[in-house]
């Protein structure tokens, strides 16, 4: 199946209605994860619309559909700060949704961005690679939000994580701001079972529309390059976001 027949672009009223849908669908796909395989691996991603959306996640009625037992939960990147620091996506997951359901810690696993940035891949890809153990290395879920240059988790236009090919995990720099991040690479984002690229308000429209009108991968814009080998990738976007895509694409309105 190609890349075009597994792509699913939602448009939803605004970010409210947005963000519960997302809810639900990263709950579902959690749910048919544990139903067919026994446990569910999530990369989660930083963000407002999916802090707003893990809010939803950590609350009534959606935290008890959720299996949280056989849940392990990953991060597609983490700033170069410490857990404290109010710019650590794992300190804005451990507000919003860890500290409402009851996952095992255990089952938590962070980048640890007060490491060297270098040491803290290795480390990261050294626990990837023990939590599935002999499983197949493969997300069921990743959720990734896209920036105004088409960055996704911290790979960004004109840097080396672009190209990486082997490594799991590695330093990523922004081009414009001054701390390091670490970040998972495209050889694990785009082996997942299910991608989830959210988008929200006018400010996303012009990279929205860039991305789905852009054929062929391009490294000037990263969020090309999410395709799913064997997975499906669902954009689930706002009216706003919306407003600019060429109407040769089908848009499913909600």
């Amino acid at each position: 199946m190609s890349v075009e027949q597994r792509l699913l672009v939602t448009a939803y009223q605004d970010a409210a209605d947005l963000e519960q849908h997302a809810a639900k669908e990263i709950a579902r796909v959690i749910t048919t994860a544990i139903n067919a395989r026994g446990v569910c691996f999530v990369a989660l991603s930083g963000g407002e619309t999916p802090r707003q959306v893990y809010r939803h996640l950590g609350a009534d009625p959606l935290k008890d559909q959720v299996n949280w037992n056989k849940v392990h939960l990953f991060f597609s990147d983490e700033r170069a700060v410490p857990p404290s620091d109010s710019q650590s996506n794992y300190g804005m997951v451990e507000r919003s949704l860890l500290s409402w359901v009851g996952i095992p810690r255990s089952h938590v696993h962070r980048i640890k961005g007060e490491m060297d940035p270098s040491l803290a891949a290795n480390e990261y890809e050294t626990e990837l690679r023990a939590a599935f153990g002999d499983k197949q290395l493969r997300f069921d879920l990743v959720l990734l939000g896209v920036g105004e240059d088409g960055h996704v988790a911290s790979i960004f236009p004109g840097t080396e994580a672009l190209d990486e090919q082997i490594a799991l995990a590695q330093p990523a720099t922004h081009p414009q701001q001054t701390i390091q991040r670490i970040t998972l690479t495209f050889p694990i984002i785009n082996s997942a079972r299910e991608i989830l690229l959210l988008a929200s308000g006018k400010r996303k429209a012009s990279i929205v529309q860039r991305v789905l009108g852009t054929a062929t991968p391009t490294p000037d814009l990263p969020a090309t390059m999410v395709r799913p080998a064997e997975g499906n990738l669902h954009w689930m976007i706002d009216r706003d976001a919306a407003s600019q895509i060429d109407p040769t694409i089908r848009v499913i309105l909600h």
